[in-house]
């Protein structure tokens, strides 16, 4: 399984140029069983990223373009009149995919972005009272433009709860724009992307991540860090019981990736800006990925 952790990191290296910690946390929301949200402008490879996933692990790539006219049902899927049979047919909606991109999900309306409340956490969809499980493994990767706020309808704190982690992929360094360029020439493009592992692997994957050894100590430090969110006098929403949860599973994946059936701090002081700050909801303007930080630095290191 090591040998395909590598392979994997590689292949998803071919075509995202230099940026190592953002296919990290991709690959840690997927083998903790979460999702992820990546908040960037556009033109930076996200979803680039989420095909060459797709393609990486042999599953079905599904995209979905959020705009204010899209319906639930076009996420979920709908019932359909069959004449021929004389009886209502379900039509699968793209959610039916093992990775499914939302792609600008804040402009999607409210009632739109709920659909995907209950396929991202009980991995089904219920049609006219009839509910159907979606394949496995399912992973969401959603997208959202942190600078284009007109016309857009932020997620709710509900919905946010959902991601496992949120990242940002940024613009590239010059050699690395650069590398781009030469990588074009040269005609690397998802299509030319084999898949290194298999759908079954990721299932078992996540099994074996779930076996890394968490001591108390850790997960004590995992606690003082989400309550002192809730206690911080710059933050008017603290982090839920589900982040907690969250960050623990995180930090498995993590020291599986690295190679490790153990965690260690260092996992949770990587992952914590991730995995707490889009579960805030800081006081005055204050930006949440920095009080994190703050909280890192005062909260005692086991």
């Amino acid at each position: 399984m090591r040998q395909r952790i590598e392979q994997l990191n590689q292949n998803l290296s071919r075509t995202i140029v230099g940026k190592g910690d953002a296919i990290r946390l991709v690959l840690v929301a997927v083998l903790s069983g979460g999702h992820a949200l990546l908040e960037d402008v556009p033109g930076v490879g996200k979803t680039l990223l989420a095909k060459s996933l797709a393609r990486s692990i042999d599953g079905k790539f599904q995209r979905i373009q959020c705009t204010p006219d899209l319906l639930p049902t076009d996420i979920t899927g709908t019932n359909i009149w069959n004449p021929a049979s004389r009886e209502f047919e379900f039509l699968p909606g793209p959610v039916f995919a093992n990775v499914l991109l939302a792609d600008e999900i804040n402009r999607a309306t409210p009632r739109t972005q709920s659909a995907l409340l209950e396929v991202m956490e009980e991995r089904q969809v219920t049609v006219d009272g009839v509910s159907r499980t979606v394949p496995s493994p399912f992973f969401v990767i959603a997208t959202q433009n942190p600078i284009e706020y007109q016309g857009t309808f932020p997620l709710p704190e509900a919905q946010m709860d959902r991601f496992t982690l949120s990242l940002t992929l940024g613009y590239p360094t010059e050699q690395e724009e650069l590398q781009m360029l030469q990588r074009l020439a040269e005609g690397v493009t998802v299509e030319d992307l084999q898949p290194c592992i298999s759908l079954e692997d990721v299932q078992e994957l996540r099994r074996l991540c779930q076996g890394v050894k968490v001591e108390i100590s850790l997960q004590q430090y995992i606690l003082d860090l989400v309550r002192a969110t809730r206690a911080d006098e710059e933050i008017t929403l603290g982090v839920s019981p589900r982040g907690t949860v969250a960050l623990q599973r995180g930090a498995q994946a993590l020291a599986f990736l690295e190679g490790r059936d153990y965690a260690i701090p260092d996992d949770i002081k990587f992952l914590a800006p991730h995995v707490l700050s889009h579960r805030l909801i800081p006081s005055g303007g204050r930006r949440a990925k920095t009080i994190v930080e703050r909280l890192l630095r005062s909260v005692p290191i086991p």
